[in-house]
């Protein structure tokens, strides 16, 4: 006997894609009314899946919203449906160019991220999408701590300086088991992010990468002792030069501090940064 599944029926969540799907559409419409959504907006949604999202984003005012979906059976589904003003791309977001999303060209970005691929997603586009005009994401709870946490605090780290050197993050509201399909086995939070002006952001990005991992991966360490080991001795006095004591720890630097030390050492970083340090992920 053929005990296939009719190609009808919907298929259970994947776990290679880290899919928990959104069920609770009083969640859903919270997400979308975070963006503040417009008549002339530009929406994307990451991985819409069963759309539950999606549609709170259909029924927002917009003039345009893409679906970027890796799975092959929701991307057709979206297809199937056709609705008006809705493009569905059949594409791995990881693998999407945010690049395109300029001044010029102007985006408000959503979605439920798989919590497997959360903090390196969000770590590409806040420095690549320098169109994002706001973003509103489900993420892992620990995940929505550490990019919202202040200097000082437990949870800040690479991910911290990085993201708040280019938005301002808030986490806004946490998300319990039951809103899912099926329910993670951790709590979920969702994330506000508005871009800093462009005078605010890094001039040494590529820089600011490395010094993020340089630093981080020896944490609890003093600055003067990591520098050291990494042979980089002459910043010690840099970091004198700009009051920040050696025996203070990367965690107790604003990123301020950062981007204020990496206009100090353009010349000091090895040449192998490179505009995409997924390695870094997740410090």
């Amino acid at each position: 006997m053929n005990k296939s599944r009719p190609s009808s029926a919907r298929p259970t969540a994947k776990k290679s894609l880290g899919q928990h799907f959104l069920r609770k559409t009083d969640v859903c419409a919270r997400i979308a009314a975070l963006l503040r959504p417009e008549p002339e907006d530009r929406l994307l949604e990451i991985g819409p899946g069963p759309g539950a999202l999606t549609r709170e984003l259909e029924n927002s005012p917009h003039a345009l919203l893409l679906l970027l979906e890796k799975d092959d059976y929701w991307i057709a589904e979206r297809g199937r449906l056709k609705a008006a003003g809705t493009l569905p791309v059949h594409m791995d977001a990881l693998r999407f160019d945010w690049r395109r999303i300029t001044a010029e060209t102007p985006w408000k970005i959503a979605g439920n991220l798989p919590y497997n691929i959360a903090s390196r997603l969000i770590w590409d586009i806040v420095r690549q999408a320098e169109g994002l005009v706001r973003a509103a994401f489900m993420v892992q709870y620990e995940v929505g701590l550490r990019i919202a946490a202040p200097p000082g605090s437990r949870h800040y780290g690479a991910l911290s300086v990085w993201t708040q050197s280019f938005m301002r993050p808030r986490l806004e509201f946490t998300v319990g088991r039951e809103a899912f399909s099926p329910p993670p086995k951790v709590l979920s939070a969702v994330l506000s992010l508005d871009p800093l002006p462009q005078n605010k952001r890094p001039k040494y990005p590529k820089i600011l990468a490395e010094l993020l991992h340089i630093c981080f991966q020896q944490r609890r360490k003093q600055l003067g002792s990591i520098f050291r080991r990494a042979g980089m001795n002459n910043l010690t006095a840099t970091l004198e030069k700009l009051g920040i004591a050696p025996l203070r720890r990367p965690e107790t630097l604003s990123p301020e501090n950062f981007q204020r030390l990496c206009e100090n050492m353009a010349d000091d970083i090895p040449s192998f940064c490179t505009d995409h340090p997924k390695k870094l992920l997740p410090l």
